[in-house]
């Protein structure tokens, strides 16, 4: 899934620093702040986003002015059709953020540093490099079998239930959905148990900023290098391997980049994923067969989420490379524009009525949509990572039941990441897979 890959700085003595603002000769004018926009900080964007979404579609349009952290000024892509626009026209929309021309406003501890800020890596890469980049890891992807993916994402369910299995109740975001994905992905690079847990280690640190970020991020980076190294001398099956043998010729530090990339576009989105199919499922009537053991209602409850609650709701973003107009705004060259994924799926011209049967649309844009969008082997590895999770789940503790009023689940606090922070549930205690 679609999510921002990391700008944390690095350590003293690691790979260098990419600075986030523009080159000195690039101009840093700025962005005058619209009277009427609004505040993305704030709990609105939380707790009724959707009621949000309708307003500013009411009082601005299909484009609206906001302000990001520390009242930063920028765009918000609502409507469908413009954001399916500016994810078709990586001329005009571009991905470099160091083309933003309101770095002059923009402090080196800004909280969104880590989805703007600069690093070289496929995420951030335009034109014929970003195609070089993109094809790579599109073939890597590629070349994991489905069956077998299917297959260890089944026994890793089954351990982790298994340490919560006997005692009838658990949190099935902090001990299950919350730790499967990252599970899956690490054993998609070929590191054994031990080394995914210290990676796991070190993304905890990272989200819950229980330590300096960059010393977190190093060990990361430092781990992804001997990955690397060590793939370049004994060839292993998995992820690195196909990567470093492709004929794009990417060097270490491209595919140490774009590993640790595709360790945090995995990992949380498709977490969220699940943690939010799951809740739909506890919650709504129509799904109640399948928390008895059923199986239809799997995948209609992963569309649904990912039109509904999708993990990324909004993502920062694109930067205009000339003066434009886009829903009837007039967009200056440097202006950051945010996708809206979750009020383009909320725009009464596309939005499906699930009760009325439309389980079966996926025209939304949780993956977002063009050249930068989620790859679509990515697509369906987070996929059979979710279906697996919520169908081993259920196969193992059937009578599993919310502990807590539907309405007191509550979600975490960001407009740019939305999921159920804890998910707290009883059940018939069961044995050991």
């Amino acid at each position: 899934m679609t999510t921002p890959e990391p700008a944390f700085p690095a350590a003293a003595d690691g790979p260098p620093a990419v600075a986030a603002p523009p080159p000195p000769s690039a101009p840093a004018l700025g962005c005058p702040v619209h009277p009427d926009a609004v505040r993305t900080h704030t709990a609105r964007f939380q707790d009724d986003p959707d009621e949000l979404y309708r307003q500013l579609r009411r009082d601005h349009g299909p484009v609206a002015p906001v302000l990001l952290d520390g009242d930063v000024p920028a765009w918000l892509v609502l409507g469908y059709r413009e954001l399916h626009r500016v994810t078709s026209d990586p001329k005009v929309f571009a991905r470099d953020s160091r083309r933003w021309h309101a770095w002059d406003r923009v402090p080196a501890d800004w909280p969104l540093m880590t989805f703007v800020g600069y690093r070289p890596t496929m995420l951030f890469t335009e034109g014929a490099e970003h195609q070089r980049r993109s094809e790579a890891m599109f073939d890597a992807l590629s070349s994991v079998d489905q069956f077998e993916l299917r297959s260890g994402c089944e026994r890793l369910a089954d351990e982790l239930i298994d340490t919560f299995a006997g005692s009838g109740r658990a949190d099935l975001m902090a001990e299950y959905a919350g730790q499967l994905p990252l599970r899956v992905v690490t054993r998609l690079f070929g590191l054994d148990a031990s080394e995914s847990a210290a990676l796991q280690r070190d993304m905890l640190d990272l989200a819950n900023g229980s330590e300096d970020q960059a010393v977190a991020y190093q060990r990361m980076y430092d781990r992804m290098a001997a990955l690397v190294a060590k793939v370049r001398v004994n060839p292993s099956p998995g992820i690195p391997e196909r990567l470093a043998a492709h004929p794009a010729g990417l060097t270490d530090e491209e595919i140490v980049n774009d590993l640790i990339g595709t360790v945090y576009a995995s990992h949380q989105p498709t977490a969220d994923w699940i943690g939010n199919a799951l809740r739909l499922m506890l919650t709504d009537e129509r799904f109640a067969v399948t928390m008895a053991g059923g199986r239809r209602s799997v995948g209609q409850a992963l569309n649904e989420v990912l039109w509904e609650d999708t993990p990324v709701p909004n993502f920062i973003g694109r930067w205009a490379a000339e003066d434009t107009t886009l829903g009837g705004r007039h967009i200056r060259k440097g202006d950051c524009l945010v996708l809206g994924l979750a009020a383009a799926n909320a725009d009464p011209n596309v939005r499906p009525d699930f009760r009325a049967g439309a389980s079966g649309n996926q025209a939304h844009m949780a993956f977002s949509h063009g050249e930068h969008g989620c790859p679509e082997p990515a697509r369906d590895l987070a996929e059979v990572i979710a279906m697996a999770a919520i169908e081993v789940l259920i196969d193992r503790l059937p009578d599993v039941t919310l502990t807590v009023a539907p309405e007191k689940l509550e979600w975490r606090s960001s407009a740019l990441m939305r999921g159920v922070a804890a998910i707290p549930v009883t059940f018939t205690p069961a044995p050991l897979g």
